[in-house]
């Protein structure tokens, strides 16, 4: 059975924010975040570690947040946090895994 990755989102607001304002940003992504410590129910085999390990968000090209993560994530992992907004600009996430893929969404911030 093939697990379903990636297709992450982010949510912004839809409406122009003021400058200044603190926005919520909340993103969700598909990732089994295995641990390497749950054995297969059928094999009884252990299921390799299969986790994000970097979580990068930049505004306007500057990064505001970088997290390190470890297999402590629960699966599809939602993030929330708040930016201040400052010009309009793009919101872009990167998520790295430990098998080396890299997940992007990108969203725009609109400041009025």
């Amino acid at each position: 059975m093939a697990e379903e990755l990636g297709n992450p989102k982010i949510r912004t607001p839809k409406d122009p924010v003021k400058k200044g304002e603190l926005v919520e940003i909340r993103s969700l992504i598909k990732h089994p975040m295995q641990t390497g410590l749950r054995r297969d129910k059928v094999t009884d085999a252990l299921i390799p570690a299969h986790f994000i390990e970097s979580v990068v968000v930049e505004y306007g090209g500057k990064p505001v947040l970088k997290a390190t993560w470890s297999t402590a994530v629960a699966k599809d992992p939602y993030l929330a946090f708040f930016i201040k907004a400052e010009a309009t600009g793009p919101l872009k996430m990167t998520w790295k895994d430990n098998k080396g893929q890299v997940f992007e969404a990108s969203a725009v911030i609109t400041v009025a």
